[in-house]
């Protein structure tokens, strides 16, 4: 491990600030999972919101472990929208228990990919490093898109009052980030979303009604919904850890990138443990598993915040949200177009960083080739998802994400095409 790295700058009082920003970055993506798995296989209302109280709580766990124990860098963590395909699968046969239950066993497959960590870095030279962080911020974008307009099927989708508010809050933080100073560049996106909030608040587009419904402790059980292991039920959780476990090695080589810092291959590998650590207490705490938020790295250069405990503290602030669900309410209910203004933001900077570094990789005809039909495919299954409808549910759930597709695509083509066609 490196010594003196930028990730371990000393906290301050505003580091709580510092924190939530993370926070909202995150909180949509977190909870988004159990709510899309809990409706789509009818969980009743009193299990659901435990589901999703767990989910926070298992979240800030993991969280905490990666800035203090693991990757010791500023990775939040969450649920990923690659398992929502499995876990519907899963639970629909086997229910709240089978999902649990395979997340906990399948966890231990990104433990030991974390054990071969120096042979996948060869995979990943600067020039697939770069495509994959440039892949990781655009296809975040659309989903940034959808947040300015409402939120994917909110009944005002694409209002003109939507827009104004999350270009309103984009254009603040813009504001703050050039000409506020460090200290207001550092908590813009805070206030941005802040002032959009409250402006949200005042146009009439929050309802508090979940804030007051919402209960005022929860206190996550081990194996809560019982213990269900079947063989049957591994197999796409496994796909889907590979698929994650992909996505966490961009995300990481994406946050050294942003802070240029060349990430090591022990500080991967201990992500991608911590991954699986993660994971792990997920299944035990009724939780789906965890992994690196992308989101989150677009704000390390936006604020030029580092510090991995600042994302500590926010870990806290989520197991605190886990415990007590009224604080979760308060940011869940937040228009999704004041995260959109912030989003367009943070993900544009994720992919400006990537393609940073593709300008310092030497290109020609090969490197031009393997940019293209990696961006290509990668951004394709993300704008057009119905072309993966007849492919074997294995291979759909590998496909699914923009990153891992491009990221295959760029892996593979750069072992094939030979280095001959680079001086043509």
């Amino acid at each position: 491990m490196q010594e003196n790295r930028v990730f371990d700058e000393k906290v301050s009082p505003v580091s709580v600030i510092y924190a939530i920003q993370h926070i909202l970055a995150a909180f949509n993506g977190i909870i988004a999972v159990p709510m899309v798995v809990g409706t789509v296989l009818s969980v009743k209302t009193g299990d659901l919101s435990y589901y999703v109280s767990c989910t926070i709580f298992s979240a800030g766990i993991a969280t905490i472990l990666q800035a203090y124990v693991f990757a010791k860098m500023p990775v939040v963590m969450g649920t990923d929208f690659t398992f929502v395909g499995p876990s519907i699968s899963v639970g629909k046969n086997y229910g709240l228990s089978g999902i649990f239950t395979a997340t906990l066993v399948g966890s231990f497959l990104e433990m030991i990919l974390s054990r071969f960590i120096p042979l996948l870095k060869k995979l990943f030279p600067p020039l697939v490093t770069s495509i994959v962080v440039s892949l990781i911020g655009l296809t975040l974008l659309p989903v940034s898109v959808d947040w300015c307009a409402g939120g994917v099927g909110a009944s005002d989708y694409g209002a003109f009052s939507n827009i104004l508010l999350a270009f309103g809050v984009m254009f603040l933080i813009l504001i703050l980030h050039i000409f506020g100073g460090k200290y207001l560049e550092s908590v813009s996106v805070f206030i941005g979303i802040l002032a959009g909030y409250i402006i949200a608040i005042l146009l009439g587009k929050v309802d508090f009604a979940p804030v007051k419904s919402a209960s005022w402790f929860n206190l996550p059980e081990p194996f809560h919904f019982g213990w269900n292991f079947k063989i049957s039920a591994l197999l796409p959780f496994l796909i889907a850890y590979l698929v994650t476990t992909i996505e966490t090695i961009g995300d990481l080589n994406a946050i050294g990138c942003v802070c240029n810092f060349p990430v090591s291959d022990r500080e991967i590998e201990r992500g991608i443990l911590g991954d699986g650590v993660g994971s792990f207490i997920g299944g035990i705490f009724n939780a789906g598993a965890n992994t690196s938020f992308s989101q989150n790295v677009g704000i390390i250069p936006l604020t030029k915040v580092k510090s991995r405990f600042v994302v500590g503290i926010a870990g806290i602030i989520l197991v605190l949200m886990g415990l007590f669900p009224k604080l979760g309410a308060l940011i869940a209910i937040m228009p999704q177009p004041v995260l959109g203004g912030a989003g367009i933001v943070m993900f544009g900077m994720i992919a400006s960083a990537g393609i940073s570094g593709l300008s310092k990789v030497e290109i020609h005809s090969r490197e031009l080739l393997i940019i293209a039909v990696s961006f290509a495919c990668g951004l394709g299954v993300v704008m057009r998802p119905q072309i993966l409808k007849n492919f074997p549910e294995w291979l759909k759930i590998l496909l699914s994400s923009g990153i891992s597709t491009g990221t295959i695509v760029a892996v593979g083509m750069n072992l094939v095409i030979p280095r001959k066609v680079s001086q043509q």
